[in-house]
């Protein structure tokens, strides 16, 4: 889209304020008082946006408040002219002012300008509707729109100030006043309480009541000291009353025991009245007789009273000094299509105008934007032909003479060689690629096709197009540009191509000679200074330009977190290119001077720049964990959930029967296992996070066996252990594709999606019988390895990880083994674990004799448990009843190997069972709230992270049948092209076709309860049924910081219900629209239909002079008539999809009750099989994005990789979203949680750069033991961040 900065002549710029209605939103970004109709880059006729139900105002002076200009006579300036006016139709207030003060010579119109020519001013100017973004800048039923303008005659300083306000009337306060069935409810209610009183008089009539309250405010206008009206005047009562107090508070009055209190403006104010109060009553009263002459006139005949209005047209037509100027005969009998033909807008000017006027709008044109040239000489091309005027056409020879372009000469040259101009992927290379490939084929059009490249270049702005355009060589980039040569090329590439040009034309040896010399300079480099002086090429060191295009970094300017980010991932697509890689790195850090990347390159770790103990610690990346590392930073930051797993003893959940009984999670029933499992996991989180606060490091390292229990679920794990004991070979999906798996994949493919069905752009029902999905659970993971019963054992011994004293050594091993390095792969064999099975000791057992002694506080120190209890447990214990439990096993290589290798395969599965796995252990290891009618746990989880949505169904009787579920993430697809968040989601809920009994019938969703923290995945991975392979969707969200849920909720609200069925209807027509479009623009000859069409029929016309072939009478001239429809027709449907685009975007513009901030952005790179992640998460409290990339925590300046598109082939892409609750975020969302006790200071050296979590065997006590009150909920300890305004969401489990 082509950015205009022109201006508008003084008569458009009324014609348009004349049209501008600040209280509808702006369609599709577009504002009539600011903006010049749109060009888009592919041609076509400008187009003008139009608002719905717009107001075409007829505005009437408000004589008090104007200060008019003269009559006769050029403007004083020393005086500002005001001229205030109101709406008679929408009653909105005016106020125009122009100023002369700036100390101009000679003020429009003169003879060098004969009209003003204003151009806006965004600094100053406060639009209700933002033209770049469409954002309403208030949410109040009173609201102001200010706009300004500077005359751009150098020698005029005339400044307008346009402020458009809202009616001082508020739509419940007209209904009041006008409403008959209200207006009667209150007279006969005043009649009832005193029926002799009111004997025998009427119900008043709305213009009664209009009449009345404008009389009341007219007396306290022009009667100072007016007495007070008794709140039981018979008028008074049956016209207003108590039912009108507000508004009658609002405008002045004040109730005072049995009066009321009239206003007391000041009525010795002269015009123009400044007084606010003043402003306010006759704004009033302007606006009481507006509704007086809307009324019908039979009831206006009955008050017997004329009114008669003031039009402020002369009034603003003086001010701007439109009153007289010339005007083209002809335009008086033009028809209604060029009446609205834009190209007259386009330059500021009129249809009417004559042509010396449409000359000057031209040239003003050109001096206040001389970037967009080719577009206003297009518009005057037109406007002189569709004129046939000779003037006009002669100065378009003139402007093409001096070498101006028009916008379509830009598109004719795309056009030759074959370029869309719209293309995001057309810069400079490719552009000059094309060029030469063009003049090889077709060296006799070389001269047609240097001046088509010339054009672009000029259009373009761009240097190095323009020299291959004129053959100069005289600065950098021509010199590579002449050679062939591209920035990335080193000195021995540069020297290869000056060989292959001198051999190709001796002629240019001294060119290309001149070309290297200019290549050396830029680049200094003393490698190709010492080929030209000796012929033998020097030492070669990659240029700073070489070494971004190496990493394929575009923009310099981004920070060193993501240069090593782009580092590490050619180095796991390409590590055998690991030297040319550092040698990049290298380059960049000197140029940058960054001690981070140098630090990197000679000991592969990054430094931390921030105060430890103000800034959050990073996590280690402990092999292809760059994805959980980013999960656990979210679920830190979360407050409620961060003291949850903190004070994790208060919320523990008792292992008793009767809670195990009363145990549903994800409307299935847990068993003690997956209870023991999930709070060993809660206590493995804890002891992470203690470590993020107290940690004097820059980052800490997660325990392996918490990445095990985050990555792989219990029936994987299940799964995993009886194949290791089935078979001697052991899994290793270390890679995918031949290529490094870092992290899990995206969403997994819709099986639809494989199989050739349509994917629908909505949360598939859930993969589940409850909330988490379907969970597998055998027979064999109810059973421990060690065949001990799992109903007397309090601890799975083997789930809680490896021996303490073997932790440290393996944990820095696995380190060694990180992300940057290729994933773990382990021996083909493993010995196979021998089948045995244990029996419990008999009563006469010669073990009886070795039964462990009583615990003592002689025998155990308890200064160093991790356990809860204190002290006093130090007793002796009872005689066990049972055969004490198997000793913790040493972990073997063999074990220590499947644990790495379960990490690996777990860091594989699907994002969004990652997820689920974390809040399904959390809720597990957590007792109840509370429980729903269906038997489902309440906690805090689930009242933090999940709602409920209702999906509606139209089946075949015609019955409307619905179905409530829990969500607790929303489901985006991007498949389908770029879209923004608000498109994507309303894919998850408008209304579209599922199979029910065999048919298609309607169906659509709604939110019923909104979560606190609301997540939203985007669906990237995507079939490519052709290919028979996944791939991933790089197509751009646009996100944005705050968005609206208000549309998405279930609501009996008939307006909302309206909307909604509307936004469906103008969705199946635009589909259709882009169907039939596709249809005319996607043909096999890779042309559009029209453009196909004549070509056949210039083929034919070729044919004609050929007596060879006979071409049928009619033929050419019928397939002219379809060129010329298929053309038409695709503007028309160009035209009504960008009406319907408006609609769309702007149909819930006015619903912001349910706010939620952007609070995580979740990034990966790579592919569909492998790439990295980290995420951006807000910090709302010191207004600051940070970028937690595994071991690096940095402050983000520069927020366009979060908002912006990036065009590169391979960019990074958002997959997970958090949004927040607007008015719980700061209860919600803590992302710098530090406690670094004073005493504890890092040491120096890379020893000391992780804090590692050891792996330990966590006490019984600590582990298992269940808090014993066995069902009070977690929600209690956790604070009352939740009680807080829900408005406009159900809550009520």
């Amino acid at each position: 889209m082509i950015e205009l900065k022109g201006g508008k002549t003084a008569p458009l710029l009324l014609d348009d304020l004349n049209n501008y209605d600040p209280r509808r939103p702006t369609v599709a970004l577009f504002n009539h008082l600011v903006n010049l109709p749109r060009q888009h880059e592919n041609g076509g006729v400008p187009s003008i946006p139009w608002y719905r139900n717009q107001c075409k105002h007829k505005w009437a002076l408000k004589d008090s408040q104007c200060n008019l200009p003269l009559i006769i006579g050029r403007p004083d300036p020393k005086v500002v002219s005001i001229v205030a006016a109101f709406c008679e139709h929408c009653r909105c207030h005016l106020d125009l002012s122009i100023d002369f003060r700036g100390g101009g010579r000679d003020s429009c119109p003169s003879e060098a300008s004969p009209l003003h020519h204003f151009t806006y001013q965004p600094e100053i100017s406060r639009p209700r509707y933002q033209p770049e973004n469409g954002a309403k800048t208030d949410n109040l039923s009173e609201w102001e729109d200010l706009t300004w303008f500077q005359c751009s005659s150098i020698d005029c300083s005339a400044k307008i100030k346009i402020q458009i306000r809202s009616p001082r009337l508020r739509p419940e306060w007209v209904e009041l006043l006008t409403d008959k069935d209200l207006i009667k409810s209150r007279s006969e209610k005043a009649i009832a309480d005193d029926p002799v009183r009111f004997e025998g008089i009427a119900v008043p009539a709305p213009c009664d009541v209009l009449s009345n309250l404008r009389t009341y405010i007219l007396n306290a206008l022009k009667y100072p000291g007016r007495r007070n009206i008794s709140a039981n005047n018979k008028k008074w009562l049956l016209c207003l009353g108590d039912p009108c107090s507000e508004l009658l508070e609002h405008i002045g009055f004040r109730r005072e025991d049995d009066s009321w209190l009239v206003p007391q403006p000041d009525t010795s104010e002269l015009p123009p009245i400044l007084n606010s109060l003043n402003i306010l009553l006759d704004d009033v009263e302007n606006e009481l007789l507006a509704l007086l002459l809307q009324r019908p006139a039979d009831e206006r005949r009955a008050i017997k009273v004329q009114y008669i209005l003031n039009p402020a047209a002369r009034s603003l037509s003086k001010a701007l000094g439109t009153a007289e100027y010339r005007q083209n005969p002809s335009s008086r009998t033009a028809t209604s299509q060029g009446l609205e033909h834009p190209s007259y807008p386009s330059l500021g000017a009129k249809l009417d105008f004559h042509d010396d006027l449409i000359k000057f709008s031209y040239e003003r044109q050109l001096v206040v934007d001389p970037d967009n040239v080719p577009y206003y000489l297009e518009s005057l091309q037109t406007i002189a032909d569709g004129r046939k005027s000779e003037d006009l056409q002669t100065l378009v020879a003139i402007e093409a003479s001096s070498g101006k372009v028009s916008a379509q000469d830009v598109r004719d040259a795309y056009k030759l060689l074959d370029l869309d101009v719209a293309s995001a992927y057309l810069d400079e290379d490719v552009i000059i690629g094309t060029f030469q490939s063009r003049v090889a084929d077709a060296p006799r059009q070389e001269a047609e096709l240097r001046r088509a490249l010339q054009i672009i270049g000029q259009d373009r702005s761009s240097e190095k197009i323009q020299f291959m355009a004129s053959k100069t060589v005289t600065n950098y980039e021509q010199a590579l540009s002449w050679l062939g040569a591209t920035t990335d090329m080193d000195d021995e590439f540069i020297v290869a191509m000056y060989k292959v040009k001198e051999e190709d034309n001796h002629a240019e040896e001294a060119t290309a000679r001149q070309a290297v010399s200019l290549i050396a300079q830029h680049r200094r480099s003393a490698a190709l200074k010492q080929w030209l002086d000796t012929g033998v090429l020097g030492e070669v060191e990659m240029d700073v330009s070489q070494a971004y295009n190496r990493l394929q970094i575009d923009d310099r300017t981004i920070s060193d977190d993501f240069v090593l980010s782009a580092f590490t991932l050619f180095h796991h697509e390409s590590p055998s290119q690991v030297d040319d890689l550092r040698s990049a790195l290298r380059a960049i850090a000197k140029d940058r001077k960054s001690q981070t990347l140098l630090n990197f390159l000679d000991s592969g770790m990054a430094t931390s720049e921030y105060p430890l103990g103000e800034w959050p610690v990073g996590l280690a990346n402990i092999g292809n964990t760059c994805y959980l590392n980013s999960l656990l930073q979210f679920y830190f930051t979360m407050k409620p959930l961060r003291e949850l797993v903190l004070n994790f003893d208060e919320h523990k959940m008792a292992l008793t029967a009767e809670n195990l009984v009363k145990k549903v999670v994800g409307s299935r029933k847990i068993s003690r296992q997956e209870v023991q499992r999930a709070q060993s996991f809660v206590y493995r989180l804890q002891k992470l996070f203690e470590s993020m606060i107290t940690s004097p490091r820059a980052h800490v390292a997660p325990e392996l066996e918490l990445a095990r229990l985050t990555l792989v679920t219990q029936p994987l794990e299940a799964a995993l252990r009886r194949r290791s004991t089935t078979t001697g070979n052991r899994p290793s999906l270390g890679e995918i594709n031949g290529k490094p798996v870092m992290g899990p994949p995206p969403p997994s493919i819709p099986e639809a999606a494989i199989h050739g069905t349509n994917l629908i752009e909505k949360p598939a029902e859930p993969q589940m019988n409850g909330v988490y999905g379907t969970v597998e659970m055998e027979n064999s993971s109810e059973e421990t390895l060690l065949g001990n019963d799992p109903a007397e054992d309090g601890v799975d011994r083997d789930m809680l990880g490896p021996n303490p004293e073997e932790s440290q050594q393996q944990q820095q091993q696995i380190l060694e083994d990180k992300e940057n390095m290729p994933p773990f792969k382990g021996p083909s064999e493993r010995p196979r674990t021998p089948d045995f099975s244990l029996k419990p000791l008999g009563e006469s057992s010669p073990s009886r004799t070795n039964e462990q002694a009583p615990m003592t506080e002689a025998n155990h120190d308890f200064s160093n448990s991790s356990s809860p209890k204190k002290a006093e447990q130090a007793v002796i214990a009872p005689p066990p009843s049972r055969p004490p439990p198997f000793p913790p096993r040493p972990h073997t290589d063999d074990q220590k190997q499947a644990m790495v290798e379960e990490v690996q395969i777990g860091a594989q599965q699907d994002v969004t069972e990652v997820i689920s796995n974390v809040l399904f252990q959390l809720e597990c290891a957590i007792k109840a709230d509370s429980f729903d009618s269906s038997g489902e746990q309440i906690d805090l989880v689930k009242q933090l992270f999940f709602g409920k949505q209702r999906s509606y169904t139209l089946n075949l009787q015609g019955v409307l049948r619905t179905k409530e579920q829990f969500f607790s993430n929303l489901i985006v697809d991007v498949a389908s092209g770029p879209k923004d968040i608000y498109e994507a989601l309303d894919g998850a809920f408008d209304e579209q076709e599922v199979e029910v009994e065999g048919s298609l019938r309607p169906q659509y969703t709604t939110i019923t309860r909104l979560p606190p923290v609301l997540k939203v995945m985007v669906q990237r991975v995507q079939y490519d049924q052709k290919k028979a392979s996944a791939f991933k969707s790089v197509n751009h969200l646009g996100l944005k910081e705050t968005i609206y849920m208000d549309r998405y909720m279930d609501s009996e609200d008939d307006d909302l219900i309206q909307r909604r069925k509307e936004s469906w209807d103008w969705k199946r027509q635009l589909r259709v629209l882009e169907e039939r479009r596709a249809d005319l623009t996607k043909t096999e000859l890779d042309l559009e239909m029209p453009d196909v069409l004549t070509a056949a029929k210039e083929f034919l016309d070729q044919l004609s002079g050929d007596d060879a072939f006979e071409v049928p009478d009619g033929l050419r001239h019928n397939i002219e008539e379809a060129a010329a429809a298929s053309r038409d027709e695709l503007a028309s449907i160009d035209a009504r999809i960008k009406d319907l685009t408006a609609n769309i975007s702007s149909q819930f513009v006015d619903k912001r009750e349910l706010p939620y901030r952007l609070q995580s952005v979740f990034i990966h790179v790579g592919s569909a099989t492998f790439g990295h992640y980290w995420i951006y998460i807000r910090d709302f409290v010191n207004n600051l994005w940070r970028k937690y990339n595994d071991e690096s925590v940095s402050a983000v300046t520069d927020l366009s990789p979060i908002f912006d598109q990036d065009p590169s082939d391979r960019p990074p892409t958002p997959y997970f979203l958090v949004y927040v609750r607007e008015n719980l975020k700061d209860r919600l969302v803590d992302p710098v949680c530090r406690n670094v006790p004073e005493d504890v200071l890092p040491q120096p050296g890379p020893e000391n750069s992780d804090t590692l979590m050891d792996d330990v065997i966590l006490d019984d006590d600590m582990a298992m033991a269940g808090n014993e009150d066995g069902g009070q909920g977690a929600m209690a300890a956790t604070g009352n961040w939740l009680k807080a305004d829900t408005k406009g969401q159900r809550v009520a489990w």
